[in-house]
């Protein structure tokens, strides 16, 4: 019996000192690391729409216009890789002052281009060619995981620096990071001027309607660090 309460005693030691030995791991911090990149590709979201009293009409009419969307697009060297439909839609529309349906055709085709200095002269043709909507424009990097890498480099060494300035005021120093996760990560885009769909193809022709600027690649860590005495 003694044998036992003395074996119950060891073991609940040991768990007492292990939680001990967790409640006290050391310091965590949260480190931050941004990259600023140059974007080269840009994705345009676009939108082709018809309304009228018939829907076979107005079905056509979206087909041509898509047609000859597609087309240029080719002709300008886009490959049909970056010209994806993202949905079709033909639909009722009823009016509550005059009660009467239309019919509502629409397609939303997005557009990358690898190159962004054709941005002026593709958005020219596709208004000339009868596009009739932009939901907005998306800048990405080609690079991107390269880019997410550096920056997690940067967000542990920024982590390791908190820790530090952290420590040194109590007379400690940091040894080895013992818990690493990472916590959040976005990429900010750059502001952008939208274009005016109400504007003329020629008018188009001679604005500047994006200025890329720089993207930032943003990505945070957590990291534990032991305590160690001076």
């Amino acid at each position: 019996m003694k044998k036992i309460i003395l074996l119950f005693a060891l073991v609940a030691g040991l768990g007492m000192q292990s939680q001990n030995d967790n409640s006290n791991p050391g310091i965590h911090v949260t480190g931050e690391g941004i990259v600023k990149v140059t974007p080269d590709k840009v994705t345009i979201n676009s939108r082709i729409e018809h309304e009228g009293q018939s829907a076979t009409s107005v079905k056509s009419q979206n087909d041509e216009v898509v047609d000859k969307v597609i087309k240029f697009l080719k002709s300008e060297g886009v490959a049909e890789k970056n010209i994806n439909t993202d949905y079709i839609n033909l639909n009722k529309r009823y009016n509550y002052n005059d009660k009467t349906y239309t019919y509502v055709a629409s397609q939303a085709i997005s557009i990358t281009l690898e190159d962004i200095s054709k941005y002026e002269s593709i958005m020219k043709g596709l208004l000339e060619n009868g596009l009739n909507g932009i939901s907005g424009i998306e800048f990405e990097s080609s690079e991107i995981e390269k880019h997410k890498a550096e920056a997690r480099k940067r967000a542990v060494l920024n982590a390791k620096e908190k820790a530090e300035a952290l420590a040194e005021p109590l007379g400690q120093r940091v040894g080895k990071a013992f818990m690493i996760s990472e916590g959040s990560s976005s990429n900010y885009q750059p502001v952008y001027r939208a274009m005016e769909m109400k504007a003329s193809a020629d008018q188009a022709s001679n604005q500047e309607t994006i200025a890329p600027g720089e993207m930032e690649v943003n990505i945070k860590v957590n990291v534990a660090f032991q305590l160690l005495m001076e």
